[in-house]
């Protein structure tokens, strides 16, 4: 399997990462009701939450890139690349999210976005 679809499976695992984050430790957690429980976060713990739903929102865009990349023969080499970054960035995005450094963060989440883009590219070039 190519690093860039071992990369579509660490990207699918950041929500679960940071929701546990979000959650763990505390004893008043609520599985009957996750949603709401979460909406009354704050601070790390409410942030850990955003990140987790930011993770899910970018999924299917990168993981659609990276599939049709490989599907459409672009150089392996630079699939696993522009993979590589996107978890990079990403996990950078969300270390920044933690530690509440807005204009750091967006930076990260506009690298992973671009590395999406240019998977998308490559594709192209050689459809």
């Amino acid at each position: 399997m190519s690093l860039a679809l071992w990369c579509v499976l660490l990207a699918g695992l950041l929500p679960v990462l940071t929701v546990i984050f979000a959650k763990w430790g505390r004893p008043d957690f609520d599985n009957g009701e996750p949603r709401a429980w979460m909406e009354k976060l704050t601070g790390r713990r409410r942030r850990a939450d955003y990140a987790h739903r930011n993770h899910f929102e970018a999924f299917p865009f990168f993981a659609a890139a990276v599939i049709i990349a490989q599907q459409l023969h672009a150089p392996q080499a630079t699939v696993n690349t522009l993979a590589a970054i996107f978890i990079v960035a990403r996990v950078a995005y969300t270390v920044l999210y933690l530690v509440d450094r807005p204009t750091l963060r967006s930076i990260m989440w506009a690298i992973a976005y671009a590395s999406v883009i240019g998977l998308f590219i490559t594709a192209a070039q050689h459809a």
